[in-house]
C-alpha cells in the first residue's frame, strides 16, 4: 500500500484501510503524486540526493561573504555555495564542492533591485525551473513567511515562523537578532517539515528534518529557501 493517500495526500497510517483525513479507501489503491516528478536525468550524486529526509547547512566561518555547505544527515558535502558581491539581481550558484567543479542548481532573482521579490530555483544539467520561493512582505512585521510556488505560479506551500512569541522576540527585543529561528513547512493544512537554525557569533547552521515531505517534491527548493534566509535576510534584519 502506498505510504500517501492517492485524494488528499495525507501520510497513511501502515495498515489501515482509510485515510484518517478524508476516509478515502487506500487498502488497494497506488498513489498518485501530489507534485509531478521531476526528470531523472542525472545519476547519483545530484538528482537522488534531492529527495533525502533530512539536510544541513552549515556557513563558513572567516571568509569575505556568504558561503555555505550544504550536508546530510551523516555530514557528507552534498554541495557548496556562495554568494556574489554588489549583484543588482541574487543569482547564487550551488556547485558540487568548495572548486566549483560541476553546477549543481542555482537561485535566480526575477526582479532588480527588490530582495523580497521572486527567486526561481532552476536545475543546471537541464536548465529546467523547479519552482520558486518568494517573501511575504507582509510578514516581516509579525511571523517571517516565506512561500512556496509551482512553475506554473500555484501555491504549495509556506515555510513560517514557529512561534509567534519568538518571532516578536526576534524583531523587538535587544539582540533579538541572535534568538535562533525555528520554521516548520505547511502544505494543505499540515506541518510536513522541520527547519531549526543553531545561530553562533561566528558562523550558521540550518538543519532541516523533511521526511514527511512528498517524495517526488524536490527538496532544492526548500534548500533554496533556506539559502536565502541565510544570506538575505538576516542582513536586513
Amino acid at each position: 500500500m502506498s505510504q500517501y493517500c492517492p485524494k488528499c495526500g495525507t501520510k497513511l497510517v501502515i495498515g489501515g484501510k482509510f485515510c484518517p483525513r478524508c476516509a478515502e479507501n487506500v487498502e488497494k489503491q497506488t498513489m498518485t503524486p501530489i507534485f509531478e516528478p521531476q526528470q531523472q536525468t542525472q545519476s547519483y550524486g545530484t538528482s537522488d540526493i534531492w529527495h533525502q529526509g533530512f539536510y544541513r547547512i552549515r556557513k563558513k566561518t572567516l571568509t569575505i561573504g556568504n558561503k555555505y555547505w550544504l550536508e546530510d544527515q551523516s555530514g557528507s558535502i552534498l554541495g557548496f555555495c556562495k554568494q556574489k558581491l554588489f549583484k543588482l539581481k541574487e543569482d547564487i550558484r550551488i556547485y558540487s564542492d568548495e572548486n566549483e567543479s560541476q553546477e549543481l542548481f542555482r537561485i535566480k532573482q526575477e526582479q532588480i533591485l527588490d530582495v523580497w521579490g521572486k527567486f526561481a530555483v532552476i536545475d543546471s544539467s537541464t536548465n529546467t525551473k523547479l519552482g520558486y520561493v518568494k517573501r511575504n512582505i507582509i510578514s516581516a512585521f509579525v511571523k517571517d513567511t516565506w512561500e512556496l510556488y509551482t512553475t506554473s505560479d500555484q501555491l504549495v506551500g509556506r515555510i513560517v515562523e514557529s512561534s509567534t512569541g519568538r518571532a516578536l522576540a526576534r524583531k523587538f527585543m535587544p539582540g533579538g537578532a541572535l534568538v535562533p529561528e525555528k520554521m516548520v513547512l505547511e502544505m494543505d493544512g499540515q506541518v510536513l517539515a522541520n527547519i531549526d537554525q543553531d545561530f553562533k557569533i561566528i558562523g550558521d547552521i540550518w538543519e532541516m528534518n523533511c521526511q514527511m515531505v512528498p517524495p517526488n517534491f524536490d527538496r532544492r527548493v526548500l534548500i533554496a529557501c533556506i539559502l536565502l534566509m541565510g544570506m538575505i535576510e538576516r542582513r536586513h534584519k
